[in-house]
């Protein structure tokens, strides 16, 4: 994605964003809530031909294309904190009308990464480092026992299994891409939420973890390659840990794991 700083002065400009399958469709300059007037067009975009002539894809499925398009852009630090974006141009940008990029940040406002400016669009929340330290204290809370017990109670056989997942992290982290690896670490880290057998667990956890991964302001906006693969390497040595059936190693890893805000 590429931050364009076309658009009306206080738009923040928009995001360039993987492009989304969608039948063609000029942006909803009209859109409730928003003011457009003397907003110029983003350059519109080429778009991907469906695959057929009939072929329709859901609104949903646009929504929750371009949601994880823009919580891939948080994580980089392409939507910029304290900048405002409107709808209608990012739907420019996507090739898609105002309203499934308006739904995709409802629900980023809802987690907590934008708030909605009346008549204007979004605002990405200005985040601190006191924020990001609370946040890892409440993921250590709610995850770090958890795995203390499951350690006790999942079988080797069993742990042996969620090794490609903490191998994808690795390969995820060996790219140098934050959003990549942001969505391999919440994939290995639900993997193992998940074998304690509690849906509530699983979605506060990862609600906490996806927050937690957002940058704050004034700091570097991708994490360095070399810190994405130390991260990595946590996963695969505390599986080890815990297919060996060592739980002193694993309390010591685990500890350490959940010290920072990986």
């Amino acid at each position: 994605m590429e931050h364009s700083a076309q658009g009306a002065a206080g738009t923040g400009g928009a995001v360039e964003a993987v492009r989304v399958p969608v039948q063609p469709g000029a942006a909803d300059g009209t859109a409730r809530g928003e003011h457009t007037h003397g907003e110029p067009s983003a350059p519109h975009p080429s778009r991907t031909s469906a695959p057929g002539p009939r072929a329709v894809v859901r609104r949903s499925s646009v929504r929750g294309q371009i949601l994880d398009a823009l919580r891939a852009a948080l994580v980089t630090g392409e939507l910029r904190p304290g900048e405002v974006y409107s709808a209608p141009v990012l739907g420019e940008r996507f090739g898609v009308s105002a309203t499934p990029v308006r739904e995709a940040m409802q629900q980023l406002a809802l987690e907590g990464a934008v708030e909605v400016v009346p008549n204007r669009g979004f605002r990405v929340v200005e985040r601190g480092d006191r924020e990001l330290a609370e946040l890892a204290e409440v993921r250590a809370l709610i995850e770090a026992p958890v795995w203390l017990r499951l350690a006790r109670t999942v079988p080797a056989a069993r742990w042996a299994e969620l090794r490609p997942l903490a191998e994808a992290t690795v390969r995820a982290a060996s790219s140098g891409c934050p959003a990549a690896y942001a969505e391999a670490d919440r994939a290995f880290h639900r993997a193992v939420l998940v074998l304690a057998g509690n849906e509530q667990l699983v979605r506060i956890a990862g609600d906490v973890h996806r927050r937690a991964q957002w940058p704050p302001p004034g700091s570097p906006s991708v994490r360095g390659r070399a810190d994405l693969v130390a991260d990595a390497h946590e996963h695969t040595a505390l599986l080890d840990a815990l297919i060996a059936g060592d739980p002193d190693v694993v309390r010591v890893l685990v500890g350490q794991h959940f010290t920072g805000t990986h």
